[in-house]
């Protein structure tokens, strides 16, 4: 969600300002790629972002995550829009040598940290794309977190609708369907974000390659089946978030095209500046914040981009430098099950990538938009179970295609990178185990479910215990 503002109250100057200074912003932002014509370094960056559960000792939401900050009592945690909610960040790493290493011992410590740090609060912290416990009743404003960010973007969101409630229908396994009158829903989504680092000249060909990578990297990854204790899909947290800011863009469209939480419009053609326009012309403003005029570090065009929530998202931050660094930042993944199932979840969407820029072309091979589209949902659906197209060819199982097709392509793509060998093979070997056994978080719980029976709490148990082991979720059992 991004840095707090100060106002929760906009007036149509408000408005009316900040849109000078987008537009004025987005054409600094094409100078500046524009400027940037030489490579760069061919070794990306990396970065992370975990999104976790407060939980109490009865498996319940635990509205604690100002208690938890102060007894973490570290830089590399942040609210969310939840009480209940934390954020664990991670330092930036260069691809290469002990990459995954050097990540899986900051990570590793980190959560020894924010676990002693829930435990001092009375709770448990758990990384799971939804919590099977989590009712309606939890996400009311009286759980949301105290930042006058999360404040005006709810106001902001219901002015827009008009005041009319946000509706959840979600059709899967069971039906879904549910009215809520703020934006709260969207804590009920977790997710595990990965930050990649990509040069202004090629950062189009990433992006496109991002999206056509998504859907076989989601359907290894389902880690979200049940919501409010309904079945519903692999990934629920698809359909949910998009559904959860539901504005649109102009024209009162918010059941149209154009939605603040989408997997895009399509391929980038020439340049990522072409996001950036689409942001300005296609998506209302929400947080007319009153920001310095003039600022260098472009900050009305990063803090609307903020407010747009694409599935994989082109991000301009700013290093300690000062100086701008241009990042695709991946979404749609769920937190959990462990650390290294994200950690193996990354190795395989960083080597498609890689592997897909390599070729000739804009980055997405054969595949048409539309088949990445339609990829995307019906590995968020169906996980394992989809049928999806590579290259544009007849849709074939996902599981013979990750295993027979992707996985290879994504070794290329990390020795591309420079990633050691072993550590290639360890994580890659481990999408490859929970492909072959078919147990991606999401199943594992349907399993459990399905041997156990319906109840919430004992599940959230056994999870939270499987995954305080730390094996693979491929390894837990019943």
């Amino acid at each position: 969600m991004g840095e707090d503002i100060s106002e929760g109250r906009f007036t149509l100057e408000d408005y009316r300002r900040f849109a000078n200074c987008l537009e004025r912003e987005t054409e600094l932002l094409g100078h500046w790629l524009r400027s940037r014509e030489e490579p760069g370094c061919s070794r990306p960056r990396l970065g992370f972002e975990i999104e976790a559960w407060l939980i109490d000792q009865d498996c319940q939401p635990l509205p604690g995550n100002e208690a938890f900050l102060e007894a973490f009592d570290h830089p590399m945690a942040a609210l969310e829009l939840a009480q209940f909610n934390v954020e664990l960040n991670s330092s930036v790493f260069q691809t290469g040598t002990e990459c995954f290493c050097m990540v899986l011992e900051e990570l590793t410590e980190t959560l020894r940290r924010a676990r002693a740090a829930a435990e001092q609060i009375g709770g448990t912290l758990l990384m799971a794309g939804t919590l099977p416990t989590l009712l309606p009743e939890h996400l009311g404003l009286h759980h949301m977190s105290r930042r006058t960010r999360y404040q005006a973007l709810n106001s902001a969101v219901l002015e827009r609708r008009a005041q009319r409630p946000l509706r959840l229908e979600i059709e899967g396994r069971e039906h879904l369907r549910h009215q809520h009158t703020d934006v709260m829903l969207e804590a009920a989504a977790t997710s595990f974000q990965i930050h990649l680092e990509t040069q202004p000249t090629v950062a189009h060909r990433v992006y496109n390659a991002a999206l056509a990578a998504s859907a076989p990297v989601l359907a290894a990854s389902g880690n979200a089946p049940f919501l409010f204790g309904k079945l519903l899909w692999e990934e629920s947290r698809i359909p949910l978030f998009e559904q959860a800011v539901e504005v649109g863009g102009f024209g009162d469209s918010a059941r149209g095209p154009v939605r603040r939480v989408t997997f895009g419009s399509g391929y980038l053609r020439e340049s990522i500046l072409e996001a950036f326009e689409e942001n300005r012309q296609h998506f209302p403003i929400l947080l007319p914040s009153r920001l310095p005029e003039n600022d260098a570090t472009l900050a009305h065009l990063r803090l609307h981009n903020g407010t747009i929530w694409r599935w994989n998202r082109p991000i301009l931050g700013i290093d300690p430098d000062g100086s701008f660094n241009l990042r695709i930042e991946h979404r749609s993944l769920p937190a959990g099950p462990t650390l290294e199932d994200m950690l193996a979840n990354t190795a395989l969407l960083l080597g498609l990538i890689e592997h897909l820029v390599s070729q000739a072309g804009n980055g997405h091979g054969a595949l048409e938009f539309a088949s990445a589209r339609d990829n995307f949902y019906a590995a968020a659906r169906y996980g394992l179970r989809s049928r999806l197209r590579w290259e544009d060819r007849q849709p074939q199982p996902a599981r013979q295609l990750i295993l027979q097709r992707l996985l290879p392509c994504a070794a290329d793509g990390l020795d591309r990178l420079g990633i050691d060998g072993s550590e290639r093979d360890h994580l890659l070997g481990i999408v490859s185990a929970r492909v072959q056994s078919g147990q991606t978080g999401s199943i594992w719980q349907q399993r459990w479910v399905d041997r156990h029976g319906r109840d919430m709490k004992a599940l959230t148990r056994a999870y939270r215990d499987w995954q305080g082991t730390g094996l693979p979720v491929h390894n837990w059992s019943l």
